[in-house]
């Protein structure tokens, strides 16, 4: 039998079409909208932006191509969780050495603080943008609106599921609304996705940049997850079927999510590359919003700001949650982790660095955790012992490890040109 949260689905009330039209994928919709909430968090607003008034819409492949590339770990993430009923952290904590473990404990938590660091300062410059409220205190109502997200978890995974979808919704509105205000043009906008070109090593960089901003190791942790028992197959049969129709809700969250990127890129393209204007700075492309497109479009830009990085906070914690739980088997509470990480954005508030800034550098902390997730998870998937009939297929495997190696690759490329 399928178990999902709230009532039992047969598999073969499914499989012989029962239950028709939309109602047959609705038990499956939920999870990668939530694991997509990393794909467009604030950390991504600052890559592209950047991305598109340097180079127009040059990197535009290296957006599409990231996509694809979290299609596929998002994929195997899921699959993982379906398969074995478990999530990665706690299939290496069965697989490695104790040490082990409680190393890549300790290195995905300060992944974590890292990427909360990100959404927790993104969301409060979308409220210093929005309505001029200082930082300090935006960071404050910041950490009040994170906790009302996570209160939703009480309702259970559908009510939270449903809110976070929304709100990726909104940001993906409010980007859409953007292109149609920027008038980019649409030739340019196809030669930059389908003609994969560098302009020398600053361009390689940015390109590292915005692959780093793509591919969260939060997210890989969490989609598998929320898969794990969301609903349950008691036989390869089942879980080939589950994994299905999971795989859809997995392409539409991902397509909205590299919608979403690639309008940034094409908005900062058609404004700022246009006007020979490189904005760097996250309340600078606020202003120039303002300047060049009138203030609605400048006020979209702030509300997906704001919203972005409010959605993608609590994800965050809850990530935080599953690698404590799998690594080493401890749990705190959700509400006493979200007080926790709201220190160090605080104190970075305090001491007045600059937001785009330490955005950026949160996203140099991510590449060290990249490796750790990506290699078990697909050492994990491609093992016929752990996942049964779900194992990947050769090509799959093949892909899994060109994948992780390129990105891993990148984003060595990306700290090395940080700091020489």
């Amino acid at each position: 039998m399928f178990k999902s949260e709230k009532k039992m689905i047969s598999a073969e009330a499914v499989l012989r079409g029962e239950i028709k039209g939309i109602k047959r994928i609705l038990p499956f919709l939920g999870p990668a909208f939530i694991a997509a909430v990393a794909y467009i968090d604030p950390g991504n607003f600052a890559t592209n932006i950047t991305a598109g008034s340097k180079y127009g819409y040059l990197l535009l492949w290296v957006v599409a191509a990231s996509n694809l590339m979290a299609v596929l770990i998002q994929s195997l993430s899921a699959k993982l969780g379906i398969a074995t009923g478990k999530n990665l952290p706690e299939i290496a904590h069965e697989r490695f050495p104790k040490r082990v473990s409680i190393f890549l404990w300790i290195q995905s938590e300060l992944v974590i603080i890292a990427t909360d660091l990100a959404e927790f300062i993104g969301a409060a410059l979308g409220l210093y943008l929005l309505f001029g409220i200082p930082m300090l205190p935006a960071a404050l109502i910041t950490a009040v609106g994170s906790f009302a997200i996570l209160e939703l978890q009480r309702r259970g995974y559908r009510s939270l599921e449903a809110v976070i979808a929304a709100m990726v919704l909104i940001v993906a509105l409010a980007f859409a609304f953007q292109v149609i205000v920027a008038k980019p043009e649409l030739g340019a906008v196809a030669a930059g996705i389908f003609t994969p070109k560098f302009e020398g090593a600053d361009s390689i960089l940015l390109a590292a940049g915005i692959l780093g901003a793509t591919v969260m190791p939060h997210a890989i942790y969490l989609h598998s997850s929320l898969t794990q028992n969301r609903v349950v197959g008691n036989n390869d049969f089942e879980k080939k079927q589950i994994f299905k129709w999971e795989f859809i809700d997995i392409m539409i969250a991902m397509i909205i999510a590299g919608a979403v990127n690639m309008a940034m890129v094409i908005v900062s393209a058609a404004l700022f590359f246009k006007n020979g204007l490189v904005v760097e700075d996250l309340d600078v492309a606020f202003q120039q919003f303002g300047q060049l497109a009138g203030p609605v479009t400048a006020i979209s830009f702030g509300l997906a700001l704001l919203i972005a990085g409010l959605s993608s906070s609590s994800v965050g914690t809850m990530a935080g949650d599953v690698v404590m739980q799998g690594f080493i088997n401890k749990r705190i509470n959700l509400y006493v982790r979200r007080a926790i990480t709201t220190i160090p954005p605080l104190v970075i508030i305090i001491v007045g660095v600059n937001p785009t800034t330490a955005l950026i550098m949160s996203q140099v902390i991510l590449s060290f955790g990249i490796a750790f997730a990506l290699i078990p998870l697909v050492i994990f998937t491609s093992n016929r012992t752990i996942m049964g009939g779900l194992v990947n297929h050769r090509i799959t495997a093949l892909m899994g490890w060109i994948v992780s190696g390129l990105v891993i690759l990148l984003n060595l490329f990306l700290l090395y040109k940080m700091f020489y």
